[in-house]
């Protein structure tokens, strides 16, 4: 086999940004170069950015990524690249990578099995490639093989598995194998998700034994269009064993590892860098990324929050100070400030944390607002923890406008309102008297509202549409509400934020009755654990009630007739709550699942509610 330097760059794209992601490759190919790599692999549809969606169906938009890449044959000089486009033959749209050496095309590798479950919907977009089979493609005058083919690139045989090809049962290594490749790219755009990263580095190593070769895998890197957060991973295994793997979800725009395989280097080690480990880690790396290259792509001014001082609000407030903390770290201030288009200013360059409260400052404005309803203890929680971010945070009351609300609702129904007979209705008035004061500052920071929904919320409906809801953009509504209340625990003892300290010895509560009736969550509600557990069941794994309990029966260890009724008032809220879900803010995808219906759960808004299903319950 021959000696060659391989080298695989993940990249951060934006959907048609053709600039931009040209940019990106092209430094990617200059780093290399000058690395003296000889093969480069860049991730799954990168001129273009993987999430283009239903742009895939515009002609002109296949048309537009062929001539990029036409344009970029010059610059592939002195270097095999490996780059990934659409490409339209014979009427049909197919996911290609192009291999382009010393300037020349190759041909085409063609993805054959699509990503079609959870939040990919690939087959509206692409066409399978048959496998085994190869045609010819005419660009220019010249004609290029396509299809299911291997390269020979300076005496090394290369084949191709494009993501979702490695994941299906009848995957195109194993008819590699028969040929005796030496290496398999595989160019990737595999969305984040908690502990995905045990999955997929299984994959490659695995891979790399199984068909005798070197197997490099290279992911899309960033929150290129929005919703989804891509790792950047880039990993190369040979004979069970890593030789790269970098360290994922980075601020940069791309990452280059490489590696000599077949060395006779006997020093030379391979490249395994310092990653996160656990969810909690993930949860802080990915969150502030998704939110930085959000910043950076809609180039607004910054964030705004209604800090109620509780654990949704705060959990975000704390990703905003953790991007610009990680910011830093990773970028340096001034090319921060640049990215997220902040004026320059006089920040303490020897000090990052004095740096990052600075910038903080100018990107997260906080509210309290309050009512008599409110206590002490969240204001104070709020505002101490705005002030150990650095973020800006005013506070008012909003009794007046909410008494007013209540004036004219009495002059229109002809009768007083009373918590007796009104609950629902008064509690969400004060959610929806906050949502245009907070709306309003937004508007005149230019900065986008963050609303502060979490995934269990989103199930059961726990949430005042065009209140507590009202936002651009939704970051932690992908989570659920105990996997923030134990990562705030952490990011106080582990990510050194202390002003969490008041928050995390307050009771989750809306405060949204009078203090005399002492509403907490969990009592309007269920304990969260137990909201989890059947979350997990009825709607990740699309069990039935009947089933849901029969697990949970002896995991919970509780009273029967309660978990009934759990699972009943479960049920019976998600069937009820699905036009809420439908109008939630876009959220970023951070869990294996999430209830979106615009990325992985589609729910009918009207049902039976489970009727037939709850009565059989009772039954058991």
């Amino acid at each position: 086999m021959t000696q060659m330097r391989i080298g695989g760059a993940c990249l951060n794209q934006t959907p048609i940004d053709w600039k931009g992601n040209i940019d990106h490759i092209k430094t990617a190919i200059d780093d290399a170069r000058n690395n003296q790599v000889d093969l480069l692999c860049l991730p799954e549809l990168c001129i273009t950015s993987y999430g283009c969606q239903d742009l895939f169906l515009a002609e002109w938009v296949l048309e537009e990524a062929l001539s990029q890449l036409l344009k970029l044959l010059d610059h592939c000089y002195d270097i095999t690249v490996v780059v990934g486009l659409p490409l339209i033959l014979e009427g049909q749209t197919y996911n290609t990578c192009c291999v382009i050496k010393d300037q020349q095309i190759q041909g085409f590798y063609a993805k054959q099995a699509l990503a079609n479950d959870g939040i990919h919907y690939e087959k509206r977009w692409f066409s399978p490639w048959p496998k085994n089979t190869s045609k010819t493609i005419s660009i220019q005058e010249n004609d290029y093989p396509i299809g299911d083919i291997t390269f020979d690139i300076s005496g090394l045989q290369v084949g191709f598995e494009i993501c979702e090809d490695a994941w299906s049962k009848d995957r195109p290594a194993q008819r590699l194998k028969e040929k005796n490749i030496d290496l398999i790219l595989n160019p990737s755009a595999s969305h984040f998700s908690f502990n995905k990263k045990q999955l997929r580095d299984h994959l490659v190593q695995s891979s790399s034994s199984e068909f005798d070769c070197y197997y490099l895998y290279v992911n899309q890197l960033g929150n290129e269009s929005g919703r989804v957060v891509y790792d950047g991973d880039i990993l190369l295994a040979h004979n069970d064993q890593f030789l790269l793997k970098n360290r994922r979800l980075s601020f940069s725009d791309y990452q280059l590892r490489y590696f000599d395989i077949n060395t006779i280097d006997p020093d030379y080690l391979p490249q395994l860098d310092e990653d996160f480990s656990t969810p909690n880690e993930e949860f802080a790396q990915a969150g502030a990324l998704a939110l930085f290259d959000y910043m950076q792509k809609t180039f607004i001014k910054g964030y705004v929050l209604s800090l109620s001082g509780g654990a949704d609000s705060s959990s975000i407030a704390i990703l905003v100070a953790h991007m610009i903390r990680v910011g830093i770290a990773e970028l340096g201030i001034h090319t921060l400030a640049t990215k997220l288009h902040i004026a320059e200013g006089s920040y303490e360059a020897n000090n990052p944390h004095t740096a990052a409260e600075q910038i903080t400052e100018k990107v997260l404005f906080t509210a309290y607002q309050g009512t008599d309803n409110s206590s002490n203890e969240t204001l104070a929680s709020a505002k101490n923890l705005a002030g150990s971010l650095g973020a800006t945070f005013r506070s008012w009351t909003i009794d007046s406008s909410v008494e007013a609300a209540h004036q004219i609702a009495e002059e229109a129904i002809g009768r007083k309102l009373s918590w007796d007979t009104d609950d629902i209705a008064l509690q969400n008035i004060q959610a929806r008297t906050r949502s245009p004061l907070i709306w309003m500052i937004a508007n005149i920071e230019n900065k986008i509202l963050l609303t502060t929904s979490n995934r269990s919320e989103g199930d059961v409906g726990y949430t005042t549409m065009d209140g507590d809801t009202s936002g651009s953009l939704a970051p932690i509504a992908g989570v659920d509400k105990a996997f923030i209340l134990q990562w705030l625990q952490y990011a106080e003892k582990e990510l050194g934020y202390t002003g969490l300290q008041y928050v995390n010895n307050l009771t989750p509560t809306a405060e949204l009755r009078p203090k005399a009736y002492s509403q907490t969550d969990e009592d309007d509600l269920m304990p969260y654990a137990i909201m989890v557990a059947i979350e997990r069941l009825a709607i990740f794994q699309r069990q039935s009630p009947i089933q849901v309990f029969d697990v949970l029966i002896d995991q919970l260890k509780i009273d029967k007739e309660l978990l009934k009724g759990y699972i009943a008032k479960f049920h019976r809220l998600w069937s009820i709550n699905q036009w809420k879900r439908e109008r939630l803010a876009p959220s970023f995808h951070l869990d294996d699942f999430n209830v979106d219906p615009k990325t992985w759960c589609r729910f009918p808004i009207i049902s039976s509610g489970f009727k037939k299903e709850l009565e059989d319950l009772k039954k058991r």
